[in-house]
């Protein structure tokens, strides 16, 4: 460990958020950067514990070494530190920007965990800025060939380590920019995407190609030594009532694609929400980042509808660390809110019940009602808690069922009961010469969850290549 007191020393410090109003005027970064002393005082306050539950199944999927690079970033080691992070991480420039930090929350500090996100940030963007993040070609091609289909977080994290051992990639994406949802899917002020379209141009200058506006031909494909499907859970889950195809409703990856192909194009959104009463349905991060698009649109004002309670503000018994905590946590796009309107944009244990349209079948308002739970534990709508709410917009982040129905088709796959596409036994084999990897095989989850299956993935593409 770089210095044995560090963490009775410093105190926790984050990359400091930038002012909100100054937030709400662009779609920058949403935190401001700090110097390499302050990095390395953080640094020091890693234990390099005996049992490191910060790169365990509770606080890492990658396995991120992050006791090591930790001490060498302490030393001032930053070369070897970040070679250290690149031994486990295939993109940190993306986890140290999206990842909620499950390490940090594992970490023997528990609630002052050390500030693993931030550091991983930093070794990155050093790396970039002093040239040393340069395009690693394989010594060796081995004549194989592998498909891609899907270029999100699975999908580029197979693409480089299969690039890495040797086989030539192609990433199929249907989408104008590659980045899945990397691109389209994370508003800018969370991952700015010339960070995406960054890593593309080095992968690209690594060997593998991408061919984007295509959507995937089974026939197509059939030249190549292995398929690896990587499409994601970009079904979205509908809302069970009527009026859902009124003009104004909008699902919440179409209303966010939207937004951030205008800021690319230099064009005002197809969807945008200024001048307008956006109610979104859906406590989660996709949720949030809906709020703080529309409030950086300039929209009359934000509503945000959560089904389950309000989460306790500490961790309950059942609980314990290092478990990820399940509490009340307020995020960029809620904070912004609170200072526009002057109240938290979230409702809880409620939802729409009713939509109401006007004569050119156009949203105008919503019945929302709250909800309560019936014998056997399900949410149920509680009589009398009808509440009439103006809406032009109402935004639909209520999660994701499953792989497209399309991809299904075409390749002629079944899912499984949640939606999914999974190899029998487990693995990431689908039959044959087909795979299966990120969201598209286990559900909807995190980045930092989809790389790692996508590195997975790749491990058992290479051994079935090698047979």
């Amino acid at each position: 460990m770089g210095k044995g007191t560090g963490f009775m020393e410093y105190a926790r410090m984050e990359n400091p958020w930038r002012g909100t109003e100054e937030r709400l005027s662009d779609y920058v970064g949403l935190h401001l950067a700090q110097p390499e002393e302050t990095r390395r005082c953080q640094a020091s306050r890693c234990m390099n514990c005996g049992v490191p539950f910060c790169q365990s199944d509770y606080g890492c999927p990658l396995h991120n070494l992050i006791p090591e690079w930790n001490d060498l970033l302490c030393q001032g080691q930053e070369s070897a530190a970040l070679e250290r992070l690149l031994e486990t991480a295939p993109f940190p420039e993306f986890t140290g920007r999206v990842c909620p930090a499950l390490c940090e929350k594992a970490c023997n500090l528990a609630d002052e965990g050390v500030t693993n996100r931030d550091n991983e940030l930093y070794l990155i963007e050093t790396g970039f800025a002093k040239g040393w993040i340069q395009p690693r070609l394989p010594e060796i091609r081995t004549g194989k060939s592998v498909a891609v289909v899907g270029s999100g977080p699975s999908g580029l994290a197979c693409a480089d380590l299969l690039n890495r051992q040797g086989h030539s990639v192609t990433v199929f994406e249907k989408a104008d920019r590659a980045g899945g949802l990397l691109m389209y899917g994370i508003p800018n002020m969370k991952l700015p995407k010339e960070i995406v379209a960054r890593r593309i141009l080095l992968m690209e200058a690594e060997g593998i190609c991408f061919q984007l506006n295509t959507e995937a031909d089974p026939g197509a494909l059939q030249s190549y030594d292995a398929i690896v499907l990587c499409g994601g859970a970009r079904k979205p889950r509908p809302l069970s009532i009527p009026r859902t195809d009124a003009a104004g409703v909008h699902f919440a990856t179409d209303y966010l694609t939207a937004a951030t192909r205008g800021l690319l194009d230099g064009t005002d959104s197809a969807l945008s929400a200024r001048g307008k009463h956006v109610v979104v349905v859906g406590g989660g991060d996709t949720g949030n980042d809906c709020v703080g698009t529309a409030l950086r649109q300039g929209c009359a004002s934000v509503t945000q509808l959560e089904m389950m309670p309000c989460p306790p503000e500490k961790r309950l018994p059942g609980n314990p660390w290092p478990e990820w905590p399940r509490v009340l946590r307020t995020d960029y796009g809620q904070v912004e809110a609170m200072m526009m309107q002057g109240a938290d944009p979230r409702v809880y244990e409620t939802t729409v019940q009713e939509i109401t349209v006007n004569e050119e079948n156009a949203v105008k308002g919503v019945a929302t009602v709250r909800l309560t739970r019936n014998q056997e534990g399900k949410p149920a709508p509680l009589p009398g808690s009808e509440q009439a709410l103006p809406c032009d917009m109402l935004l639909i982040a209520a999660g994701f069922v499953g792989c497209e129905e399309g991809t299904l088709s075409r390749f002629a796959l079944t899912a499984d009961e949640r939606g999914r596409l999974r190899g029998a036994d487990g693995t990431h084999s689908l039959g044959g010469k087909l795979f299966s990897a990120g969201d598209m095989r286990n559900g909807q989850s995190l980045v930092v969850r989809a790389l790692a299956d996508g590195w997975a993935a790749a491990r058992e593409v290479d051994a079935f290549l090698q047979q």
